[in-house]
């Protein structure tokens, strides 16, 4: 294993990665970080095509040490497709979807607790509890029973999509629901693993490192499936933030072991208005992001009033020369079955926010002519069935 140690952004301290971590002292996320120069010596880009189509073909750059702890379902490795007719209605011919709906429990959470339950299961945590919006929670259950650990304790507000909710209990999770947002289910999960002395370890987004370490993966395959080339921008809808986090960081990675030399492609991270502290704070020129009062939108996946990595989201979009903006809950279904009718493709409706940002962006100038553009789309759109209306539908005799 090339990891080498946990190191905190904000104040540099450097902690060891041999046992369980949460937050810095000062109270920030911590980041793996690696061996680059050995992995360089270990292994080439090439190698990477002759092994398996998932996540763990990077092992190299992952966390685990010992195979043994590898929990798997297959995870990672999704198609970048291309959207040609909706890109050409949009002004992005070069517009490439990279479809998360295609992983394990249907959304791109299954990266992230693929690789944090390995590694907790290897650093000997045998309970975890995690507050989520929905998706999240299903795939951290779900692969805490494929690793064997207790039943995970997942706590989401009672407005979470109810297939994640029934995720969560069929993989014989412990769920648990609050009647407010996601920052009241964080609350919860910190007074039970308060209360739990130790025996519970708190694997809610950010607080520990490594499902940061999973959802970076997403970046290494964009630039792998593209030919070992960076796109000019990359799309993504933002709530806790870790896939944008990880995307930089794997960029950052994949700079430092002499990979790519490009530019790193420009990041946005897309929001709702209805729910927008990372649009704000941007546009402020501030570093840190004030929690929004009164958070709501269909794309319930982003409905985050307070992230945690704010100073990480905020850095990476200003360090790649990215942006921020929020779009409204009815473009972003219109565009959503929009895409539909042109790319036969149902997305999840954070997936959809990503178009909508995309077409505003290229309307107002910011995504140029040419551009090759990746959007993600996070989930699979069956998981939201209410995004497509069937009332009208005619019964036939």
């Amino acid at each position: 294993m090339y990891l080498t140690h946990l190191e905190c952004p904000r104040c540099g301290r450097a902690y060891p990665a041999a046992e369980p971590q949460n937050l810095c002292a000062c109270g920030s996320p911590l980041l793996a970080r690696y061996d680059l120069a050995a992995v360089a010596a270990a292994v080439t880009p090439e190698r990477f095509a002759l092994r398996p189509a998932d996540l763990w073909r990077y092992r190299e750059l992952l966390p685990v040490a010992d195979p043994r702890h590898v929990t798997t379902l297959g995870e990672g490795w999704t198609p970048l497709l291309r959207a040609p007719a909706y890109g050409a209605r949009i002004g992005i011919p070069d517009l490439i979807v990279k479809d998360e709906g295609l992983t394990p429990t249907g959304s791109f959470k299954a990266r992230g607790a693929a690789v944090g339950v390995s590694r907790a299961r290897e650093l000997g945590v045998r309970r975890i509890a995690l507050p989520t919006n929905g998706n999240a929670g299903a795939a951290w259950a779900t692969y805490a029973a494929r690793a064997g650990l207790a039943a995970a304790t997942v706590v989401m507000p009672l407005d979470a999509p109810a297939i994640c909710r029934r995720e969560v209990l069929a993989a014989g999770g412990d769920l648990r629901l609050v009647d407010g947002l996601i920052g009241d289910a964080g609350r919860h999960v910190a007074a039970l693993v308060a209360a739990a002395g130790g025996a519970v370890f708190d694997a809610g987004t950010l607080r520990e490192p490594y499902r940061l370490e999973g959802k970076k993966t997403m970046g290494y395959e964009i630039v792998e499936q593209l030919g070992w080339q960076v796109p000019d921008v990359i799309v993504y809808p933002t709530g806790g933030g870790v896939g944008l986090i990880g995307i930089h960081k794997a960029m950052q990675e994949l700079h430092g072991l002499g990979w790519i030399t490009d530019r790193p492609p420009r990041l946005v991270a897309v929001q709702s208005t209805g729910c927008a502290p990372i649009v704000r704070a941007f546009a402020a020129g501030e570093d840190r992001a004030r929690p929004w009062a009164d958070a709501r939108t269909v794309a319930y996946g982003i409905t985050v009033p307070a992230p945690l990595g704010d100073e990480l989201i905020l850095g990476a979009l200003r360090a790649s020369a990215g942006t921020a903006i929020a779009v409204d809950d009815a473009e972003l279904l219109a565009d959503l079955r929009r895409f539909g009718v042109d790319e036969g493709l149902l997305l999840c409706p954070e997936g959809a926010a990503c178009l909508t940002a995309a077409r505003h962006l290229r309307e107002g100038g910011w995504i140029r002519a040419g551009e090759r553009v990746v959007v993600l789309n996070t989930g699979a759109g069956l998981k939201y069935p209410e995004t497509v209306d069937v009332s009208a539908v005619p019964v036939v005799a």
